[in-house]
């Protein structure tokens, strides 16, 4: 990886790097890379995936104790003819 790597993914995402950011970042880059190296050096052939597939989500049940349509319109300060009532936040000024 070179300055001119940095450059295109600069380029790519749409920033400018001043150039003390690009040999930073080119350092950085390295780092990097040395670290994934060392990483595909490990052996794991011979090891067996321990893993057991679940579902984690519960079942998708209403509580209408909290969410009914009712409890949100009593517990709101102000309301009118089932609606809620705001502040306004747009003026036409």
């Amino acid at each position: 990886m070179d300055i001119k790597d940095v450059e295109k993914l600069a380029s790519l995402a749409r920033i400018e790097l001043p150039e003390d950011e690009k040999e930073q970042i080119l350092k950085d880059m390295g780092s990097i890379l040395e670290y994934v190296k060392q990483i595909e050096e490990v052996e794991v052939g011979d090891v067996a995936p321990d893993h057991t597939l679940h579902n984690a989500w519960r079942e998708d049940a209403p509580d209408d104790r909290k969410f009914s349509r009712d409890s949100i319109i009593a517990q709101f300060p102000d309301s009118k003819d089932n609606f809620l009532k705001v502040k306004k936040i747009l003026s036409n000024d």
